[in-house]
C-alpha cells in the first residue's frame, strides 16, 4: 500500500469547519496520481504516449470520523483490481492511525473519441508493480 501525506488547507474545510464530504474524492485522486508516480508514470504520459483517459466510472466512501482544519492526514492507496477492462484502486485516509475515511474508485481506459479501451499489457504491469 502506497502512502502520501496532505495537510488540510482552509478550503477544504465546510462552515461547520470540518473537511468538506467532496473533498475526499479529491484525495483519492492524489493518491492515486502519487501511486502511478511512484511506478514510473504519470496520467500526463498515459494520456500522451497510449492515448487513453482512465475516467472514474465507480466510486465509493465510507466516513467514519472528520478531518478538521490543519490536520495531517495520510492517504493510503493501493490496487484491488486489474483487469483488461478495469481497474480499481483502494483508499484509506487516516490522521495518525485514526481511519477517518476508505473508499474506493473504479476504472474504464477510452479513448480520445470515448470509446472504451483494453488496458494495455504494459500498463497493467506497471500498476501492478
Amino acid at each position: 500500500m502506497d502512502e502520501v501525506l496532505y495537510r488540510v488547507i482552509y478550503g477544504d474545510t465546510d462552515c461547520g469547519g470540518v473537511m468538506y464530504y467532496a473533498h475526499y474524492m479529491r484525495l483519492f485522486e492524489i493518491g492515486r496520481t502519487e501511486y502511478l508516480r511512484k511506478r514510473g508514470l504519470s496520467y500526463r504520459a498515459v494520456e500522451e504516449e497510449k492515448g487513453l483517459i482512465l475516467p472514474v466510472v465507480e466510486v465509493s466512501a465510507r466516513y467514519k470520523a472528520s478531518a478538521r482544519y490543519d490536520d495531517l492526514l495520510r492517504i493510503k492507496t493501493r490496487l484491488l483490481e486489474a483487469k483488461s477492462y478495469k481497474v480499481v484502486f483502494g483508499y484509506e485516509i487516516l490522521r495518525d492511525e485514526d481511519l477517518l475515511v476508505e473508499g474506493h474508485t473504479t476504472h474504464v481506459a477510452i479513448n480520445r473519441e470515448g470509446k472504451v479501451m483494453r488496458f494495455p499489457r504494459d500498463l497493467l504491469e506497471i500498476l501492478l508493480k
